[in-house]
């Protein structure tokens, strides 16, 4: 019988911290993960350009700020999406580098999902600047 309390044998050896050493670890991963899309997914490089020209255009459109928190999100919402689909083509990559169809699949499902983030994008500043 398993005991909640005690690790799964099964589980990550990388599981386990608590409290601020969790947060701690956390936040250096994530950071890590940010420097590694940055410096190996060109995708991702971009769409930190568009970021950084869109979002200073948000913070200062003579909108309320329900509109700006919406654009805002928009453009994060994209990052996000990119970041999950660097780390889908890179765990398949990882699995195995010939081609096979369900790996074709999980990475075109991951590019779809980007796009419909950007037409998204589209959309939402359509909507708030021509609406």
């Amino acid at each position: 019988m398993n005991d909640p309390l005690r690790p799964d044998e099964n589980q990550s050896p990388f599981k386990g911290k608590t409290g601020l050493i969790r947060i701690w670890n956390a936040f250096r991963y994530s950071l890590a993960g940010l420097q590694a899309a940055f410096h190996h997914e060109d995708a991702f490089r971009q769409e930190c350009l568009l970021a950084l020209l869109l979002l200073p255009v948000a913070l200062f459109l003579p909108a309320s700020g329900t509109a700006k928190a919406v654009l805002i999100g928009s453009v994060i919402l994209v990052l996000i999406v990119e970041l999950l689909n660097s780390a889908i083509e890179a765990t398949v990559d990882r699995v195995s580098l010939e081609r096979h169809l369900l790996a074709k699949r999980a990475k075109d499902i991951g590019s779809a999902a980007v796009m419909l983030s950007l037409l998204n994008l589209l959309l939402v500043w359509a909507l708030v600047l021509f609406g």
